[in-house]
């Protein structure tokens, strides 16, 4: 594997950036914008996602970098909640759902990837 200069190059920061932007398009439609709370909720975790990333990136070590890497899934995962209630609160159909969802289940396996190289390649203290 190349040598990673920043975080920028990191495929699933890549990926999340994408996921925020998504949220955001999201969360800009009428019905949903109304709820604030719901609304700046899901943007937070979106956002929470990359900036881990990113943040970890530059933490020292690979077991810093992947305890962030670990927030950034967790974020993820609430993303994946807040959408089943926009959904039943009719901010979202089924195909908007699924095109998030399906992105942070993307982002979390390239996390898991990048955890799982990171622990194989930590360095013996």
């Amino acid at each position: 594997m190349a040598k990673i200069e920043k975080f920028e190059e990191i495929k699933s920061w890549q990926k999340a950036r994408e996921l925020t932007n998504l949220i955001y398009d999201l969360t800009s439609e009428q019905l949903f914008a109304r709820d604030f709370e719901l609304r700046n909720q899901i943007r937070r975790a979106s956002g929470s996602v990359m900036h881990n990333i990113a943040e970890g990136f530059d933490a020292g070590s690979n077991k810093e970098f992947t305890r962030f890497l670990k927030m950034s899934r967790r974020s993820a995962s609430e993303v994946q909640s807040q959408l089943y209630l926009a959904l039943d609160r009719k901010y979202l159909d089924q195909n908007q759902l699924q095109r998030a969802y399906s992105l942070c289940t993307e982002i979390k396996k390239l996390i898991n990837a990048l955890i799982k190289y990171l622990k194989e390649n930590e360095k013996p203290n």
